[in-house]
């Protein structure tokens, strides 16, 4: 098939899976907090995702998800704050939100293998569309970007070490992105990932906390599967568990990571948004995650209150929801984590890919068989 046929294929394929596919609220799992329009990280005004998904042949199983903050339209940095639960992975261009409170361009996910080529990819990108970053340290006349790329390791499934990620797939992901619902599991960065010992991938959710609204979206491929639960309770099904290769001895349930990006438009400074970031790995923790030593579990959040205030030169004024507010954004935070992994979880399928590796998806009937014993599906 010629490659422009098939990535149209694909991306019909995608937005039908969009349309048609099931959500944990649609299996009953019961949450807490009030979702917004499309219960996912695009609820928060400006906020916009794209995605490449690459399933070529029996051995590509991967991607780029691109994550803007107030869309590809505008370079106008947000504050912004990071966080490393468990440091083995990998987010470029921390230590310039860390030193400087911002956030500057879209959070691009992909495989640990690719972060590379997509960091240099979304350069070119600026460069060739003119898009000066917004935070341009250096001076008048120069050009200077720190992009911020994330990424979990989907080796199992996906051929990694063929480098597969090329910069028309990154640019593809920052172009389509829409405010539309994304599509979750087997999609973008997540196409070969997996979550609990099943199969996983990209999740979102969001959280209404009037006037403000908080969203999540993760790229979840770490846990083992006797640490899965759902609604607080464990969930399990029959068949075996992955077969591992014994020439991979690396890759194991227990040694895979997650990125969580968190959005909100509550007017929130730095230091805010670093003690926000914390807060994903409570709604990890819910899942009965513990984090383990292989692990990557890194968290951006961002705000998209008080815009261009990248842009000035001397003293400025600006919008701090006060401390003493944000234990509802916190618990927006946690909810909407939560919830994103199950979605991840429920919105992927049985995936095949190298070496014949297979990872199966979890049954939604044994997840609804689980809350059902413990009494805790929906009324």
């Amino acid at each position: 098939m010629h490659a422009r046929a098939f990535a149209i294929l694909l991306l019909f394929a995608t937005v039908l899976t969009a349309q048609t596919r099931v959500r944990a609220r649609d299996l009953g799992v019961p949450f807490t907090g009030a979702p917004g329009t499309t219960n996912s990280i695009v609820d928060v005004a400006g906020v916009t995702v794209g995605h490449t998904t690459l399933i070529e042949g029996s051995a590509v199983r991967t991607g780029v998800t691109a994550i803007w903050p107030r869309g590809k339209a505008t370079n106008d940095p947000v504050f912004a704050g990071w966080w490393s639960l468990n440091g083995n992975g990998e987010m470029t261009g921390t230590t310039w939100i860390e030193e400087s409170g911002f956030l500057d361009g879209p959070v691009l996910l992909t495989n640990t293998h690719s972060v590379g080529v997509v960091r240099d990819a979304f350069i070119q990108w600026q460069v060739q569309n003119k898009r000066t970053p917004g935070t341009n340290v250096v001076g008048p006349g120069t050009f200077w970007s720190m992009p911020v790329v994330a990424e979990t390791f989907d080796g199992f499934l996906n051929d990694t070490n063929g480098f597969h990620v090329k910069p028309e797939h990154v640019r593809r992901a920052l172009e389509s992105a829409t405010a539309s619902l994304p599509a979750e599991g087997s999609a973008g960065g997540g196409t070969g990932m997996i979550c609990f010992g099943y199969k996983g991938g990209i999740g979102t959710s969001s959280r209404r906390v009037r006037p403000y609204t908080v969203g999540a979206l993760v790229q979840c491929n770490c846990g083992r599967r006797e640490e899965l639960r759902i609604a607080g309770v464990p969930v399990s099904a029959p068949g075996k568990s992955i077969a591992f290769h014994p020439e991979q001895p690396g890759i194991r349930q227990e040694r895979g990571s997650i990125i969580i990006v968190i959005a909100t438009d509550a007017p929130l400074l730095p230091h805010q948004m670093k003690r926000v970031a914390r807060r994903a790995g409570l709604g990890l923790a819910r899942m009965g995650a513990t984090s383990s030593n292989y692990s990557g579990d890194i968290f951006v959040a961002f705000s998209t209150a008080n815009p261009n205030i990248a842009a000035a030169d001397e003293e400025t004024s600006l919008r701090m929801l006060a401390n003493h507010a944000l234990d509802r954004i916190f618990t927006s935070v946690v909810e909407s984590v939560e919830e994103a992994i199950t979605n991840a979880i429920v919105g992927a399928t049985t995936m095949t890919g190298y070496q014949g590796h297979k990872v199966e998806a979890l049954p939604h009937v044994a997840i609804q068989e689980a809350l059902r014993k413990h009494a805790r599906g929906s009324r």
